[in-house]
């Protein structure tokens, strides 16, 4: 019988058509906005990243228009050739100095930085030690090393110790790997402590702060900030794709960190670089952060508000630190077909359901934004509580 080499595409798509675990895409009519416009209908947007909105800051804007104006619409090359142009450069020692590090390295995404600095960290002979619920992205870049690996229940500090004591006398590296803000629950990794053993057992740590990054911390410096610790994380992983607004991963912390990055973290080495109008926006972006402090004020202020009141209605947010709010419903079938009513009344809010979450915890993940009103909130809330009565959620 003749092979069929891609007939498993089409095959094991429709599986999970028939298991109701395909990505059903919506599509954006306007910019990411408060107020935004999906498949055609007009819909508060509870489920972008834009936390702070500055997506649509005039500032970061014009800061893109300026720069394409300036150096055009690409960069022509990989960093390592000859795409690596002074407004690159710019943006890391802004950023550098923003985060209170030596220095910073941006990375085309968050993706591509987890995929490209994890594997050279940790090798043959060494350990890497994740925490449960880390994201696909730093698991994806745990697999491309030949170390040995480890994983600890979720923030579980006497765990992550008994650990670090079993390794301690037979691994050469040892790298604690962790989320700062865990992108699903909206809980907050114990960095501090986690340093604080890293230094006990001589191991290196690596926080993925995308989600922290521009939303913890003095004016959203991130989880160093929040904790106190700047400068004690050996790796601060993040990106300019969520609180920013814009697109692209990072990594800040020492010059040797950089300088090894540099040569070794082939994602990087390997990738074109970011246009120029990308550029102009992240340099927008950290001025923004440095000089209107009102948006994440406004940010947590709206988040406060929000966890308030659905906990008062009787929903169940779970352990939520942060501007992720989970609204946990039980049933996957239930968390869908709440986010479909919650859609047809006008608000924007996604299902996360099994396998991406345990079984009897499919949600409904709600990410506050700075530019939402009082009167949105009141909207997003009344539409919440009269759906979440009629689907028996509360």
């Amino acid at each position: 019988m003749k092979r069929d080499p891609t007939g498993f595409l089409k095959k094991e798509y429709k599986e999970l058509v028939e298991k109701d675990l395909d990505w059903k895409l919506r599509v954006l009519e306007t910019g990411s906005t408060p107020h935004a416009v999906v498949d055609g209908k007009e819909v508060i947007m509870l489920c972008s990243n834009n936390y702070l909105n500055l997506s649509n800051h005039p500032k970061l804007i014009q800061g893109a228009i300026e720069a394409t104006k300036k150096y055009g619409a690409g960069s022509g090359s990989v960093r390592a050739i000859a795409g690596t142009m002074k407004l690159h450069v710019e943006v890391e020692k802004r950023l550098a100095k923003f985060k209170r590090r030596e220095a910073a390295l941006v990375y085309q995404t968050g993706f591509a930085a987890n995929a490209g600095i994890i594997p050279q960290l940790a090798g043959k002979g060494d350990i890497i030690i994740s925490d449960e619920l880390n994201h696909g992205s730093i698991i994806d870049g745990v697999r491309l090393t030949k170390a040995d690996r480890a994983i600890y229940k979720h923030r579980d500090m006497g765990e992550l110790e008994n650990i670090l004591r079993d390794a301690d006398k037979k691994y050469n590296r040892i790298l604690i790997v962790t989320d700062g803000v865990f992108s699903m629950d909206g809980d907050i990794a114990p960095m501090d402590e986690i340093v604080k053993l890293a230094a006990e057992y001589g191991a290196m740590t690596y926080v993925d702060d995308a989600h922290g990054e521009g939303v913890i911390g003095e004016d959203g410096r991130g989880i160093g900030s929040h904790f106190g610790i700047e400068g004690k994380i050996d790796v601060e992983m993040g990106t300019f794709s969520k609180a920013y607004g814009v697109v692209g991963g990072l990594i800040a912390g020492s010059q040797d960190l950089i300088n090894f990055a540099y040569n070794k973290s082939r994602t990087w080495l390997l990738s074109g670089s970011h246009p120029p109008a990308v550029a102009g926006a992240q340099l927008a972006a950290i001025e923004v952060l440095e000089t209107e402090p009102q948006h994440v004020k406004k940010l947590w202020d709206n988040t406060k508000y929000f966890k308030k009141e659905l906990e008062s209605m009787g929903f169940d947010i779970g352990e939520s630190e942060t501007p992720i709010t989970p609204v946990i419903v039980g049933e996957s079938s239930k968390a869908k077909e709440l986010s479909n009513r919650l859609f047809d009344e006008g608000v924007f809010a996604l299902p996360i359901v099994y396998p991406m979450v345990a079984r009897d915890k499919a949600r409904i993940r709600t990410m506050m934004n700075a530019g939402l009103t009082r009167e949105d909130l009141d909207f997003a809330l009344e539409k919440f509580e009269k759906l979440g009565r009629q689907l028996n959620i509360i």
